[in-house]
């Protein structure tokens, strides 16, 4: 794409300098920066891209596109428009070649869910042999490559270069996550999706938003950015799922537990081993476990019907989709001994998905058998939730271990100082400040009647502190203190 395209495509209020010959890659973040680049300067949440234009321009920046003229050499070209906000998403799709425009794009927004909706569909559309990737929290997906995400919506470039990506490699479909931060931020902007998918809203990213109206208002606005040909569904059980899709142009799909949608469904069955479910009269089985599971499920036939595949398909395919990983997902050890306790791993790190996952266990488990509860809340994040899941874990747990999540930078004995006060009965409490020393101790001292909750972290295979991330795994610290509560008890069995 040459500087002229560029330029008309930028609809500028002003220019400045020489036009150069050719030029490089967009670049939102100068230490990308190489000679004869271009660097676009955006304001963002914690700081101004106009500060750094000095750096673009000293590592070799040809252009610079910006809301306000600055201070540069003569001979670098200025191109001055209302909002590089805006038009980022849109420039970035067409240096790439406007791949979002090859793709059929899925998106899915709200506060729990995602992920598991995202990869259900994702899996939906693999086993009916379709070449489909996905963007996500997790990973990214390109056809079966996968690659570790950085955050659960990207920057409009890198998304740029990722369909670019997709589309070389052949891909006819993306299903993607899309945050509230990302809406707010419009880096989806230049993506015309296809399916919008609203899974729920509760509490979380506080520290971001003002209110649950600013954060609500952001997710609502991949649905206002639908089209016509578009499908929109909404859960319907949900406060917000109503206004999510009321002033959407697309065509709505509701959908509820409580016979109260356009699509309506049930629970048939539902224990450890996964869920058997009514749609409208046709029974569907998953292997994945609770309630909160059931809509994303639900969601998930749902968004593949809009996309115009036969339900009669789906349903066999959903039997061998597990969803995400670190997402209620089931920990056994090598050994898979008979007499070990239950422990499901779970990314549930507010009090919305900790209470649904604590009530699904409460839920599935048999008469004489008890829930033990290991969690902690994150640092440098909304500290009112501390106290809040607090009660949750006392309502749910017979059991509850507080430890460290990833304190980042405040000081770990603090943050569970925060949550040990949401207790009525803290005496009933343990904590630990330890992670790896609390998984341990839940897992040491617990019995085949036990069922183990590890919250917080799921997926990640990290543990941040003091702004150094280290290894760290919930999964493979749980196998390794599976394996030695086994050999411990062989061993007495032996003695």
């Amino acid at each position: 794409m040459d500087i002229e395209n560029i330029v008309e495509f930028c609809n500028p209020i002003s220019l400045y300098g020489k036009k150069p010959e050719k030029v490089g890659k967009l670049c939102q973040d100068s230490r990308d920066v190489d000679k004869g680049d271009i660097f676009i300067a955006v304001k963002g949440f914690k700081s101004d891209g106009h500060n750094f234009i000095s750096e673009a321009i000293s590592r070799g920046a040809a252009v610079i596109i910006a809301e306000s003229k600055p201070d540069v050499p003569s001979h670098i070209f200025v191109v001055i428009v209302r909002s590089t906000r805006r038009l980022l998403g849109p420039l970035a799709q067409k240096m790439a070649g406007n791949p979002a425009q090859k793709l059929t794009i899925i998106g899915i927004t709200g506060t729990n869910g995602k992920t598991t909706v995202a990869t259900l569909i994702w899996q939906i559309l693999t086993e009916l042999g379709c070449r489909a990737s996905m963007l996500g929290t997790v990973e990214k997906r390109v056809n079966s490559e996968i690659f570790r995400s950085r955050l659960t919506t990207a920057d409009p470039i890198e998304l740029a270069d990722d369909m670019k990506q997709m589309v070389d490699a052949g891909s006819k479909y993306l299903v993607m996550e899309v945050s509230s931060h990302a809406l707010d931020q419009k880096r989806v902007n230049g993506i015309s999706f296809k399916v919008g998918v609203f899974t729920n809203l509760t509490h979380d990213h506080l520290d971001y938003h003002a209110s649950m109206n600013d954060y609500a208002s952001a997710k609502k606005r991949l649905f206002n950015s639908l089209e016509e040909t578009s499908w929109a569904i909404t859960n319907i059980d949900d406060e917000r799922g109503g206004w999510m899709a009321n002033s959407t142009p697309a065509k709505v799909i509701t959908i509820s537990f409580k016979n109260n949608g356009l699509i309506n469904a049930e629970i048939l069955k539902s224990d450890a081993n996964g869920l058997v479910l009514s749609i409208d009269g046709a029974e569907i089985k998953s292997p994945l476990v609770g309630e909160f599971n059931a809509y994303n499920v639900v969601q998930a036939l749902l968004a593949c019907t809009a996309l115009g595949f036969d339900g009669k398909k789906i349903a066999p395919a959903l039997t061998t989709c597990k969803g995400a990983a670190g997402r209620m997902e089931r920990v056994e050890s090598i050994q898979n001994a008979k007499k070990e306790p239950i422990v499901f791993v779970d990314y549930a790190h507010t009090p919305n998905a900790l209470e649904n996952v604590a009530k699904t266990l409460t839920e599935i488990k048999k008469s004489g058998e008890k829930l033990c509860i290991v969690f902690g809340c994150g640092g440098d994040r909304d500290k009112t939730k501390r106290t809040v899941m607090a009660k949750i874990a006392e309502r749910y747990g017979d059991e509850v271990i507080v430890t460290s999540d990833n304190p980042r930078t405040e000081d770990p004995d603090s943050i569970i100082s925060d949550i040990m006060a949401g207790f009525v009965n803290p005496s009933r409490v343990k904590s630990i400040k330890m992670r790896e020393d609390a998984i341990k101790a839940a897992i040491s001292t617990a019995d085949e009647s036990t069922i183990i909750l590890i919250a917080g972290k799921g997926h990640e295979t990290y543990q941040e502190i003091n702004g150094v991330r280290s290894h760290f795994d919930d999964r493979e610290i749980t196998r390794k203190a599976l394996q030695e509560r086994n050999g411990h008890h062989q061993k007495e069995e032996v003695a």
